[in-house]
């Protein structure tokens, strides 16, 4: 899928979970750009045979087995995007301390205690 894509879909999630705000504009750009390469890198992984374990020779001539560098990118970006998802709001954990933190009493200070009062 597109950045922009990702991008539209992110914010309209975001708007869902009442959680977006147009400063989160650089967050869900960069997210999305995160989820794009994702998507490239899982077309990499499936059109080299979707193997998890594949041979590899190094330098000196020896073959050793080792994760597939597509799979290892794949898990890479997806743990990245999830710490954007739960900064969005967008994880059950990150909602819920976006919701905590809303709800938390603000508290004033003397003065505005006694403007508040006086109306």
């Amino acid at each position: 899928m597109k950045k922009a894509t990702w991008k539209n879909r992110i914010t309209e999630a975001c708007r869902a979970a009442g959680t977006y705000r147009d400063f989160f504009l650089p967050v869900i750009d960069t997210l999305a750009g995160i989820l794009e390469k994702r998507d490239e890198a899982q077309a990499m992984f499936a059109k080299s045979g979707g193997n998890i374990l594949v041979k590899h020779t190094n330098k000196g001539g020896a073959t050793n087995i080792e994760q597939n560098p597509a799979l290892r990118l794949i898990n890479d970006l997806n743990r990245d995007a999830l710490a954007y998802w739960r900064d969005l709001g967008l994880t059950p954990a990150g909602l819920k301390k976006i919701d905590e933190e809303a709800m938390k009493p603000k508290k004033q200070n003397s003065l505005e205690k006694v403007l508040m009062d006086l109306v």
